[in-house]
């Protein structure tokens, strides 16, 4: 099936376009329009501009702004799931506190909507067909939508801006109160519907542009986020100002009319056919496992899944991203000096189902009793599973395909090496030495408590250059197998998937269990997708559409798309999972009281992490600029 995938059309002019020479055009106070669309390449540069901007939380987005693909020392790699139960940093606690101005978007969002508003106002002038016209309002409406979708989430209720400003002379008329929350969720989902009735399904050309079906997708998890935060207000109540004039906060009245919005977007992609799961039908958990990787190693290749993608330029323009070089475990970082940032949690691969007990989450077990145990790291006293040195990862080997094709496991193969997870060893007399590179000798052999003697032949717990996971687990989705790491900034060009049909499908049935929407079989739909997933990642067992399910499928399916920490904001439940909290690691020793050495697995806190405490008021960001802007600022800050 050919659907024309959609965004950044152009990547690569970007490269030789600035953005400040693409918007260097004159009069500054008005879109030259004769100039501007003079030949095609005027609409594509413009444009391309547009959907550079866009935010869209991809691979270059990271704590301190969207587009960071330089070497800011400052940034580090510390994605959203470094804020997360998703993963930790391998230098940082992560989340130790975290900062009121993480993830922020104010200034570039005004830019942005001040962009597009100069579009919009032009377009009716323009020498083009009025087709063209119609599909330009179309697009402008979907990035529109996009940018305020993206200052709601972070601050509430914003100035509502539709079209361009001219100074003359008086600052105050320029200054735009805060709407209400309300009417800033409400004129996100009118924008969108906008997008969809003038952007068409697919374009002839296969441009990669917004099609209707991107912002069906759009509206879908606009209106999702809007109806949780309404729902569950009251797990999180502020006070303030800001409150009182409902510039944030939404009544609980509202989540219903939200949450249907959410369903007849979802509705109208999944009534369309037009879209289906990626290799929906795998014959093995093995190749479910590398189909789920291969999804997000080419989203090219998954046509049927992928409703809108951001692509990257070509190798060597110096425009792509960063993430096989941050990301990429030590021992495959072909020479580059800060990989291994990204580490996954215990928490996170505990998540994860086994096909022997489906439709629950299955702790790993590291112990003959079958129990998970506490988290206090190594007990002489105890007696542990143990494994081979050879596949110390049979630990796992009924775990869900997707845990297979998201995390680099102990012992497993990531290009071609067999990747050393090892955090230290059990002597013969029972003691043991963790986190602290020594050796001996016994028995005539030499053993390393990292694995091997060179911080270079192993990729765990060390604390080298920072290069180490500290979790005992390695990042894998998204990266590249097969072609070496180049290691130089900006050389990736994995294309990052915005939308994607099984969030589609997640959305869906989330909005239709916290409604209790019953209509048009709704939840016979929502079971039948829930299970279509879990199909995918080879479970033959059907589960009952339940909440704690799609949450929980929800974490696993989306794990790193940056999804999981709008999750927790929305759903109100930061501040419930961090409340004095520690994030965990799985420690894979070597015991030497038995013949041949075995692995051992011990559960244990991170570290050099602290607990961890969420603070309420970050559900909000701080509005910056009031004193000179007049807003009123967000409570508690």
């Amino acid at each position: 099936m050919k659907v024309t995938r959609n965004i950044f059309m152009w990547v690569s002019l970007l490269a030789l376009w600035s953005c400040e020479n693409v918007l260097d055009l004159k009069p500054l106070d008005k879109l030259d329009s004769e100039t501007l669309f003079s030949d095609p390449e005027g609409v594509k540069l413009y444009l391309a501009n547009l959907y550079y901007q866009t935010p869209i939380e991809d691979f270059t987005y990271f704590f301190n702004g969207f587009n960071i693909n330089t070497g800011d020392p400052n940034n580090s790699g510390i994605a959203p799931a470094i804020q997360t139960d998703e993963a930790i940093g391998s230098e940082f606690a992560g989340l130790s506190p975290w900062g009121s101005g993480d993830f922020a978007w104010w200034d570039q969002g005004y830019k942005l909507i001040r962009d597009v508003n100069l579009l919009i106002e032009a377009v009716p002038t323009l020498n083009i067909s009025d087709n063209e016209k119609k599909v330009l309002l179309g697009e402008g409406s979907f990035i529109r939508s996009f940018a305020y979708f993206a200052l709601a989430k972070r601050y509430g209720g914003v100035p509502l801006i539709t079209s361009p400003q001219e100074y003359g002379g008086d600052v105050e008329a320029l200054k735009v109160p805060r709407s209400t929350e309300k009417e800033t969720w409400d004129f996100i989902l009118q924008e969108a519907d906008v997008a969809i009735e003038n952007l068409p399904e697919s374009f002839a050309g296969g441009e990669r542009r917004a099609t209707k079906w991107a912002a069906y997708a759009l509206k879908s998890r606009a209106a999702l986020h809007a109806a949780s935060l309404a729902k569950f207000w009251d797990k999180s109540p502020l006070s303030g100002t800001a409150v009182d004039q409902k510039l944030v906060g939404l009544d609980a009245s509202e989540a219903d009319r939200y949450y249907l919005a959410c369903i007849e977007a979802s509705e109208a992609i999944m009534d369309s056919k037009r879209f289906n799961l990626y290799q929906s039908s795998p014959a093995s958990p093995q190749e479910a496992a590398e189909n789920y990787r291969r999804l997000f190693e080419d989203p090219n290749k998954a046509l049927e899944e992928v409703i809108f993608i951001k692509g990257y330029a070509l190798p060597g323009t110096g425009t792509g991203h960063n993430y096989d070089i941050w990301y990429n475990p030590n021992q495959t970082s072909n020479g580059w000096p800060h990989p291994g940032r990204m580490n996954p949690t215990l928490e996170l691969v505990d998540s994860y189902e086994s096909y022997s007990n489906p439709g629950e989450s299955s702790p790993i077990v590291t112990t003959l009793d079958g129990m998970v145990g506490d988290d206090n790291g190594f007990d002489r006293n105890k007696s542990y599973k143990r494994f081979s040195v050879e596949n110390p990862y049979q630990l796992f080997e009924d775990k869900d395909a997707r845990l297979w094709g998201t995390v680099i496991l102990p012992g497993t193969t990531w290009k071609d090496k067999r990747i050393i997870i090892q955090g230290g060893y059990v002597l013969p007399d029972g003691s043991a030495k963790i986190e602290t590179k020594e050796s001996v000798t016994h028995n005539g052999m030499t053993y390393h408590t990292y694995g091997a003697p060179d911080w270079t032949q192993y990729s765990g717990f060390d604390t080298h250059a920072g290069n180490m996971t500290r979790t005992g687990f390695g990042f894998k989705k998204f990266l590249q197998l097969d072609d070496n790491v180049t290691p130089s900034w900006n050389q990736s060009t994995t294309d990052w998937i915005a939308f994607r049909y099984a969030e589609i499908l997640l959305n869906h049935a989330e909005a239709v269990l916290e409604s209790n929407y019953t209509a048009d079989d709704a939840r016979s739909k929502a079971e039948k997708s829930l299970n279509s997933i879990r199909r995918r990642a080879a479970h033959t067992v059907d589960i009952p559409l339940t909440l704690d399910n799609v949450l929980r499928e929800r974490k696993i399916e989306l794990a790193f798309e940056n999804k999981r920490y709008w999750d927790l904001v929305r759903r109100r439940e930061y501040h419930l999972l961090f409340n004095n909290a520690t994030k965990h690691a799985l420690v894979p020793l070597l015991d030497l009281r038995v013949e041949p050495a075995q692995y051992i697995f011990v559960r244990r806190e991170v570290s050099r992490g602290t607990p961890l405490t969420f603070p309420p008021q970050y559900y909000y960001k701080p509005i910056p600029g009031i004193g000179s802007n007049g807003l009123v600022q967000n409570p508690q800050y």
